[in-house]
């Protein structure tokens, strides 16, 4: 089965015969792949009334476990934000009810963000929806098949994972 990457690649190859484009073989459809990935989990967010960055802070605080809480800085480290950034989604969620700031009880000056019952709620459908359209963009591949593809991208974004500093 055909498929654009291999149109694109066939152009390339005609247009610049000089050029070793096996690259694209793999990372144009890891590009494609992830714009599928995208819009697929726009789709189940917004089912659940979600923007993907709102899913974000709440699977980290879901996945922190009970009592379902994380200082900012801890956030801001699971989801890549600035501070800034950090403290004006926190605002946007606490007003949305789905999360509520609490004093640090090991820092007088800090607080803690914690997911509120409805948060949780909303993160664990949101999260059901997600998985089942994920499911469908890997209905092809077989269990094996699955597994295999995910070593091999681990074995390409772990050197990006697990850069010091």
């Amino acid at each position: 089965m055909e498929d654009e990457v291999d149109r694109l690649v066939a152009a390339w190859r005609r247009e610049r015969p000089d050029l070793d484009v096996e690259p694209l073989e793999v990372l144009s459809r890891v590009s494609r792949l992830a714009r599928h990935l995208d819009r697929a989990r726009r789709i189940a967010f917004s089912e659940h009334n979600l923007e993907p960055w709102e899913f974000d802070v709440l699977t980290a605080l879901r996945r922190a476990g009970t009592p379902y809480q994380l200082s900012p800085g801890q956030l801001l480290t699971q989801t890549l934000v600035t501070s800034g950034t950090m403290t004006n989604r926190i605002d946007r969620l606490a007003k949305k009810g789905l999360v509520e700031r609490l004093p640090d009880p090991s820092d007088r000056r800090g607080v803690m963000v914690r997911l509120t019952d409805e948060g949780r709620d909303r993160a664990d459908s949101a999260l059901a929806g997600l998985l089942a359209q994920e499911r469908a963009l890997l209905a092809e591949l077989s269990t094996a098949q699955r597994g295999e593809l995910g070593s091999l991208l681990r074995q390409l974004t772990a050197p990006f994972d697990n850069i010091p500093g």
